[in-house]
């Protein structure tokens, strides 16, 4: 499974790049080995931290290893998403360290990246905007993926494991575009399964750990059989731990936290996005551009289930998942009801790429958690 085999390189390759996971603080450009493609990059958070930054960690090393020493891995921790500055900073630390390509792992952030790849003074460098929105044709490019569609299929584990009916939960940060797409895409999934499920969203306003597993323990005190997130899975799995009745599903990064109360979760399997990118970087073929992944293109994964999962339920995600990457399976498409009552989609409607970015709020099914009046 990639997932294992990423899990291993990231124990087997570790090490190497942890050596220049400090940095250099800046200074002259390093002679860099021309036969070597050295690549750093910008974590938000760190590297073990069970989210996004440990999901494209475990894509670098494995790129790496692929690459065969063609690659050499440089990172900085625990980078300010929101700072711009201190983005900037960490870029040029790693272009003196002799980065010629910076990946920058945030989503949603482009300012700091656009800013030095079309300052003329980093021409000779190529900039890799996770989750950004910026190209120029040239040095920068942006990269991300429909996690919905991984969303939809750890819905379906989700409705499946309630198996007389209740309340699936939903833990996230704030009522935003990409977060409201995810938790619609996973409300479909779970509704495919049982159309009668209802699924409760708790918005924390925030992505700290504390605010997470604060929103998880909420819900289960409301009634959730089962408990998914937008981002902080190591949270959520640690409150339905303590919990020890409810199930937790994952979020962007493979990881068990919580034994058999494990269901499954989608992730960014990242080294489908890095490797090719480096070999054409390599043969000089690069050219920048806007790059969107999916479950076809293999960067959108989902990951072996618990034992709660079924194997018939298993063999639906499976054939969900081969109707995706056959592009059979629109999730947003045919009637589809926003909460409030207005039409998302119509019958035999199918809402693509900008279409699906001006979803703004919940759909029928799911309910924001209000505290209960005392």
């Amino acid at each position: 499974m990639k997932k294992t085999i990423a899990v291993l390189l990231v124990l087997l390759l570790g090490m190497t790049a942890l050596l220049a996971g400090c940095g250099s603080g800046g200074g002259s450009q390093e002679e860099s080995d021309p036969s070597v493609l050295k690549v750093g990059y910008i974590f938000p958070g760190s590297i073990i931290d069970g989210d996004v930054s440990q999901a494209l960690y475990a894509g670098a090393v494995e790129a790496e290893a692929a690459m065969s020493g063609q690659v050499e891995t440089v990172y900085l921790e625990n980078i300010d998403a929101s700072d711009a500055s201190a983005q900037e900073d960490a870029a040029k630390d790693l272009i003196g360290q002799g980065c010629q390509v910076i990946v920058e792992c945030a989503p949603g952030t482009s300012d700091a990246m656009e800013s030095l790849a079309n300052s003329g003074a980093y021409d000779n460098i190529i900039f890799l905007d996770f989750g950004g929105s910026k190209t120029n044709g040239a040095n920068l490019s942006n990269w991300y993926g429909s996690m919905e569609q991984g969303r939809y299929m750890a819905g379906i584990a989700a409705a499946s494991a309630l198996k007389r009916g209740g309340t699936i939960g939903y833990v996230a940060p704030e009522p935003s575009s990409e977060v409201v797409i995810g938790l619609d895409a996973f409300a479909l999934g779970a509704q495919s399964v049982n159309d009668k499920v209802k699924i409760e969203v708790i918005y924390t306003g925030g992505q700290s750990p504390e605010a997470i597993k604060r929103g998880a323990q909420l819900l289960i005190d409301d009634g959730a059989k089962v408990v998914a997130c937008h981002s902080g899975s190591a949270a959520v799995q640690e409150a339905v731990s303590e919990a020890g009745n409810v199930y937790a599903i994952g979020a962007v990064y493979p990881v068990n936290n919580c034994g058999d109360l494990y269901l499954t979760s989608p992730y960014w399997y990242a080294a489908a996005f890095l490797t090719p990118t480096f070999e054409s970087i390599m043969k000089g073929e690069f050219t920048g551009g806007t790059y969107y992944g999916s479950v076809a293109s293999g960067l959108v994964a989902i990951d072996e289930t618990g034992p709660a999962v079924s194997e018939d339920t298993w063999a639906k995600i499976q054939d969900t998942k081969a109707r995706m990457e056959a592009d059979v399976l629109a999730i947003f498409s045919g009637k589809i009801e926003y909460a409030d009552g207005d039409l998302l989609c119509d019958e035999g409607q199918v809402l693509e790429g900008d279409e699906i970015y001006s979803i703004n709020r919940e759909i029928k099914g799911i309910t924001v958690y209000t505290p209960n009046a005392e």
